[in-house]
């Protein structure tokens, strides 16, 4: 039987390994300073503890990503049956000099070698500094299609099922 969702020990099964070294972007969803909700796509890093992004610091989002707030994530890789990583998390932001490590990093997974390194050096001069925003999973949740489905498709099988017997 597959862990419950929402144990955050969810973040080490294999599929959320997976995504999380996949070359899909995360999509990242906060609450503005006016309530309203806003869900941004963007790059991402895992750091083994914490899925790390990194922007400029004077990017809209960062008036409203302080430490402690608390976010929404997902990473959904394709296929027909696409498999999808849920996280809720507490942030904590710092500001670097420079290109964050974890923001190249990213790009490297993302596009290679060579065209990380291409962005990398193009990006430099744009980004003296950068903000990193570190996402400590506080609910994580796993769709695969396999074993795990949205909780109200497993509700209606069961409900099918119990009308079956």
């Amino acid at each position: 039987m597959p862990t419950k969702q929402g144990d955050v020990s969810l973040i080490h099964d294999p599929v959320a390994q997976e995504l999380l070294q996949s070359k899909a972007p995360a999509h990242l969803a906060y609450t503005w300073r006016d309530g309203t909700p806003r869900v941004v796509p963007i790059g991402f890093h895992w750091n083994g503890q914490e899925i790390v992004l990194a922007t400029a610091p004077d990017a809209p989002k960062m008036k409203a990503l302080t430490d402690g707030a608390k976010v929404a994530l997902t990473i959904e890789g394709d296929g027909a049956l696409p498999k999808v990583l849920l996280v809720r998390g507490t942030v904590r932001v710092d500001t670097v000099e420079g290109i964050a490590p974890e923001w190249a990093a990213a790009a490297y997974r993302s596009l290679g070698e060579e065209g990380g390194r291409a962005l990398v050096e193009k990006s430099a001069p744009l980004y003296p500094r950068m903000s990193r925003i570190f996402i400590q999973p506080d609910w994580v949740g796993i769709l695969d299609f396999e074993t795990r489905l949205p909780s109200a498709v497993e509700r209606a099988i069961a409900r099918t099922q119990a009308g079956a017997g």
